[in-house]
């Protein structure tokens, strides 16, 4: 049978507001009458026609009459004294996923209740996972306990059925106790509930009062045909899907707010823990227990995510990624540790903490040979060593080179990150540098015309005789590609030279003298230019 959770966020504009303002709030600021929570209350906001209007209120302007959608000059003239102050949906928002991100304490499925305007609401799929808390009453205790901790008061029902949670969270008798519903019971709970329990909108809620239809048991005997035909809501979903999804006789999809791991690991404590010693310490028997289920299925590892949970209703994370699948505890313990346990913010403490495995794929056996076996155990090793700078330098700076189409020097080759990818086979001969000058630098040099290699050049305002050389190797230019100084592209002869004190370089000439171009003499003149020192 399946398990859904709604959890319904009572006031949560305001508990974000609130939270907000006492974090801006400086000690020695005077007392804001705003967050007194006497005092009436309201956020408010611009509707579509232009009009202020409340979009949140807080208890004692709710006992005063206030309703919500109710403009701000009908409120203020029924209530003088009203504090009122602009309401942040974005804000909410960000808040309500972050709180979602955190609820995945209790379950790794937890979507956003995108019903209503407040957006105040979770749904949390705890399908065969209520024993791990000590029942369903328990568990719905616990969330509640733990939320008002954190600063949100909420009212929480389990339900087979989105919908059906929904409704008995926010219009159930058992109240803030919780409210428990399977299969046998949801019909009968649903009864008794007004009919907006069943996430209509205000014209179908409106048309179904007209026909003396209030509560939910009042549209089990109608025929539904004719409901169907007289309750359509503006996009499509009408009063009779509304409530064949509540009742389970349509399918209604959560989306997550984050994929929900296939492999993950949690612990949860009682007291808080402060120190990064103990939460590497808990990480050793997390990596444990995750590394299990991969090598039972034959996978392996090739991202990791350590969440903690915050007791102030936070989360904290830390990401690793690999450039092979691995099920190791102690390599995945040591990239944490590269990655800095100590960048968590743990704030008061973490009570619980959740390991999963973000990219997973199956693990290949490799057979060995015994000439290919000191090259695997060195592609190994420079695998190993690659997660580990990554894990701690960051990705974007661990980089290997990757061919380019461009046989000119500079283009060639461009960076890339190096997870993942081994590093290619160099050249070992030496006719390239390993480092090229970027941009090249202008030389002076005597050469024998047309083709012949400097006899002298002057590099750096110091003159250098040439006593051995080799080339050219001709480049053609790349004519598609213009130059950013409008320069026209010409050919490149590039020459190894090596000078009397033993120094070797790598020049080109750009040009030929006489044949590319039309123009002046300077224009048609080549150029000499430095593009690396050779070992």
């Amino acid at each position: 049978m399946r398990r859904i959770v709604s959890v319904w966020l009572i006031d949560w504009p305001i508990a974000v507001w609130r939270r907000s303002a006492m974090r801006a709030r400086r000690p020695a600021s005077p007392p804001d009458l705003a967050l007194d929570p006497k005092n009436p209350f309201a956020l408010i906001r611009k509707s579509t026609r232009g009009a202020a209007i409340l979009h949140a209120l807080n208890p004692p302007a709710r006992a005063a009459g206030l309703r919500r959608g109710q403009t701000q000059a009908d409120a203020l003239a029924m209530i003088p004294h009203l504090i009122c102050k602009p309401a942040d949906p974005e804000a909410d928002a960000r808040a309500l996923t972050a709180l979602a991100v955190w609820a995945e304490r209790w379950s790794p499925s937890v979507s956003v209740d995108p019903a209503g305007e407040g957006l105040e609401g979770l749904f949390l799929d705890l399908t065969g996972a209520a024993h791990l808390f000590g029942g369903e009453m328990a568990l719905l205790a616990q969330i509640r306990d733990r939320l008002a901790e954190a600063g949100a008061r909420a009212r929480v029902a389990m339900a087979p059925t989105p919908g059906a949670a929904w409704a008995l969270a926010r219009w159930g008798e058992a109240g803030d106790e919780g409210c428990i519903a399977d299969d046998e019971t949801v019909r009968t709970l649903l009864a008794a509930l007004p009919v907006e329990a069943l996430r209509i909108d205000d014209r179908t809620l409106t048309q179904a009062r007209r026909f003396g239809l209030k509560r939910i048991g009042d549209l089990y005997p109608m025929p539904r045909a004719g409901l169907a035909r007289r309750f359509r809501d503006g996009d499509g979903v009408g009063l009779v899907q509304r409530l064949d999804q509540a009742l389970g006789f349509a399918g209604e999809g959560l989306t997550p707010v984050r994929p929900p791991p296939k492999y993950r690991a949690w612990q949860a404590w009682m007291e808080p823990v402060g120190d990064t010693e103990g939460v590497e310490a808990r990480l050793t028997e997390l990596a444990a227990d995750l590394s299990a289920p991969l090598v039972r299925d034959g996978q392996g590892a090739k991202a990791l995510t350590l969440t903690g949970f915050r007791s102030d209703g936070r989360t904290t994370s830390l990401s690793v990624r690999m450039g092979r699948p691995g099920q190791d505890p102690g390599t995945w313990l040591r990239l944490f540790r590269e990655a800095g346990l100590g960048r968590l913010e743990l704030g008061f403490g973490l009570d619980a903490l959740m390991l999963t495995a973000d990219g997973v794929e199956t693990m290949t056996a490799r057979q060995g040979t015994l000439e290919g076996e000191a090259g695997a155990k060195q592609a190994e090793n420079l695998a190993a060593l690659i997660d580990r700078l990554t894990a701690r330098l960051g990705e974007d700076r661990v980089l290997t080179p990757e061919p380019g189409d461009s046989w000119l020097p500079e283009r060639a080759e461009s960076w890339r990150p190096a997870l993942g990818r081994p590093p290619l086979a160099t050249d070992g001969d030496g006719r390239r540098p390993i480092l090229l000058l970027d941009p090249p630098e202008p030389v002076e040099a005597l050469a024998e015309l047309p083709d012949g290699a400097p006899v002298r050049f002057t590099w750096r305002r110091l003159s250098r005789r040439v006593t051995r050389s080799d080339g050219p190797e001709r480049l053609s230019p790349e004519w598609w590609r213009p130059r950013p100084d409008d320069r026209q592209v010409r050919t490149r002869d590039y020459y190894r030279v090596e000078d009397d004190a033993g120094g070797r370089y790598w020049l080109f000439r750009e040009g030929l003298y006489g044949r590319e171009f039309s123009g002046t003499p300077e224009e048609r003149a080549p150029s000499w230019w430095m593009h690396g020192m050779l070992r």
